[in-house]
């Protein structure tokens, strides 16, 4: 008989070859990424601007900037996305109030989410490192604006697993297509199962995931018919994966098949919102053409929550009647007032609604954009992009209320103030869901990654 063996064949014979070893090492990477300590928050709803709100013109007054408006920038102007096209110190058009017990500030075109200022922990001294969209939104969702990462959906995934096996734990509603796309949402080098799984793309109405959402349930064949087709599928996939050993793209579709099967059972009802009241609908402005598609996304992002989804990302897209996002290069009034409505009613709804059923304690809420604007005009009554100093906002899940949290300069130009980089934001998120982010790594291409790369702070003075 003959002794020559081929490498993949002499692996499969010997001590089930690197299958083994890739079982312990899975293992042992399941143990590591248990939550580290108590978590705050037991799962993250991330509200994502696309296009970069104006900082100054929403959550971070500046008062010297409406004093010295048409004066010229008193300091050198750093890098910027249209060079050519800058001019002179801009005020905000928009005026500030004091809200609530705590007194934030917020401008008057959030007059729903004002309602909720108790309940916000506003950053006014974020930092990003790309003064484009394409970078600046990849790094915001991976930590890296130049490498392909796994994006933060699916390292929490990793880190902390699923709480309800019949739904994905990583879902992201009418994300957009462009400026990294699908890189947003992907697990890169981490297992494929903990990518996440999209609900349509900005591109669509709620209209038009309805069809898509009724076929969930597979109404031509009972359970017992599915269950069988489906063992021998697997049956195939299993024996394909025995022959060639380790494949993580196989291993990924095995499990999304199961997941589909299980999902029969739960998603057709958590995707109804006709369950809802009335009332319900309204709260979350359903009842307008101008909220109900964003509305429709909070709204869904409340009853994934409460099914214990993990991380829920909503998305605010370029899309129909919303084409340039929040982009105000230019016509800022007019653009910023139409997409601030669309959102401030839904959001106020969300906050609303998660705290009145107990859930906003342990669910942590971020709204944010890629970057910034800056406080010089562009194009007349515009604003460039501006990575270097700008706001964001948290609630629940253990961070303080009615509170703001580091400062940008008199002009609202750089961070100055408890600066906190995008790779800080990561780290404490991990860190309010129990995880600690210089512990909650992955090997890779001969060394450990991890979200914060090698940076990363918690920003201790945010959590109450």
């Amino acid at each position: 008989m003959s002794t020559n063996l081929s490498r993949r064949a002499m692996l499969r014979q010997a001590a089930c070859g690197f299958g083994m070893v890739g079982l312990q090492g899975l293992m042992a990477a399941a143990q590591e990424t248990q939550p580290h300590f108590a978590a705050r928050a037991k799962r993250v709803i991330f509200l994502f601007m696309h296009g970069g709100p104006s900082h100054m013109d929403t959550f971070d007054p500046k008062p010297l900037l409406t004093r010295d408006h048409g004066k010229p920038l008193p300091f050198k102007r750093p890098l910027t996305f249209a060079e050519g096209q800058t001019g002179t110190l801009f005020k905000s058009p928009w005026q500030f109030k004091q809200h609530g017990e705590s007194g934030l500030p917020i401008s008057e075109l959030f007059p729903w989410v004002a309602k909720r200022a108790d309940n916000l922990c506003v950053v006014r001294s974020m930092v990003g490192d790309s003064v484009a969209h394409g970078g600046a939104v990849l790094q915001l969702h991976t930590g890296s604006n130049t490498f392909t990462r796994p994006a933060m959906g699916a390292w929490f995934l990793y880190g902390l697993g699923t709480e309800n096996r019949n739904l994905p734990a990583y879902i992201t509603i009418k994300p957009g297509l462009s400026h990294g796309g699908a890189k947003n949402w992907s697990s890169g080098f981490l297992p494929a199962h903990l990518q996440g799984t999209a609900i349509g793309h900005g591109g669509v109405s709620i209209d038009d995931l309805k069809e898509p959402i009724e076929h969930l349930r597979n109404t031509g064949l009972t359970p017992e018919q599915q269950r069988y087709e489906l063992d021998m599928l697997q049956k195939q996939n299993r024996a394909h994966r025995e022959r060639f050993q380790q494949d993580p793209d196989l291993d990924a579709r095995i499990q999304a098949f199961e997941l589909a099967f299980r999902m029969q059972t739960e998603a057709p009802e958590a995707f109804d919102i006709a369950r809802e009241t009335k009332a319900t609908r309204e709260l979350y402005g359903m009842d307008e053409p101008e909220t109900r598609d964003f509305g429709w996304q909070c709204l869904m992002a409340r009853r994934l929550a409460e099914r214990g989804v993990r991380f829920i990302q909503i998305n605010h897209e370029y899309g129909p009647g919303n084409e340039v996002g929040w982009d105000a290069h230019s016509e800022l009034i007019r653009l910023h007032t139409r997409t601030a409505r669309m959102v401030d009613r839904p959001i106020f709804g969300l906050l609303t609604d998660l705290k009145s059923r107990g859930l906003l304690d342990d669910t942590l809420v971020c709204w944010s954009g890629e970057f910034g604007r800056t406080p010089i005009s562009q194009a007349g009554d515009g604003r460039d992009h501006n990575p270097y100093g700008y706001s964001m906002w948290m609630a629940g899940g253990g961070v303080k209320r009615g509170f703001a949290y580091g400062a940008t300069d008199d002009y609202g130009y750089y961070a100055t103030e408890n600066r906190m980089h995008i790779n800080d934001l990561h780290a404490t998120m991990l860190h309010l869901c129990g995880l600690d982010h210089k512990r909650l790594t992955f090997f890779h291409s001969g060394r450990h990654h991890r979200l914060t790369d090698v940076a990363g702070n918690v920003a201790t003075g945010l959590i109450a």
